[in-house]
């Protein structure tokens, strides 16, 4: 079976080297043929558009090969509905999709499920993650782009004045 390995990382702490050695590895020990080997470096799983992965998907449109291989699921998306939506793709398409770490593979019912509730927790992941930033921006006040000595910025059309309102006797 011709596989394509997809590889991706958000951060300089991640390695993009590990991942393609551990699929290929696993490509080796299925005894699958490596298509190609597409890679985004520095590229966040929220984003549904990034160039190797857009590359890796117009080669799948043209049949070139049979399975998608990854380390972990959240290397290909974060979003269930983006995950739901490009497994629904692959399934149209014929393409398996491996998840090595993970044990996921939907050539089975059971990998098909298991990828799904997978699907579901990294999205959960990524939603804790965004709320645990907003709450830590919440508590730093007066620091960013601007830094912490300088004046608020102003809302559109100015501060407003506060109301006044006559006292009645």
């Amino acid at each position: 079976m011709k596989v394509a390995i997809y590889a991706r990382v958000s951060t300089e702490q991640q390695d993009l080297k590990s991942q393609i050695d551990l699929c290929k590895l696993a490509c080796e020990r299925m005894q699958h043929e490596v298509y190609k080997i597409y890679a985004d470096d520095g590229i966040s799983g929220v984003k549904t558009s990034r160039p190797a992965f857009n590359e890796m998907l117009e080669d799948m449109r043209k049949y070139r090969f049979h399975a998608v291989m990854v380390t972990k699921l959240d290397r290909i998306g974060r979003s269930l509905q983006h995950l739901l939506s490009l497994f629904n793709e692959f399934n149209r398409k014929g393409v398996h999709f491996i998840a090595v770490t993970q044990n996921i593979d939907t050539t089975t019912s059971a990998g098909k499920l298991q990828m799904q509730i997978m699907g579901a927790f990294a999205e959960f992941e990524r939603n804790i993650i965004s709320e645990r930033t907003k709450e830590a921006l919440k508590t730093k006040t007066g620091v960013g782009k601007r830094g912490k000595d300088k004046k608020p910025r102003k809302r559109r059309g100015g501060l407003k004045k506060p109301k006044i309102y006559p006292q009645e006797e």
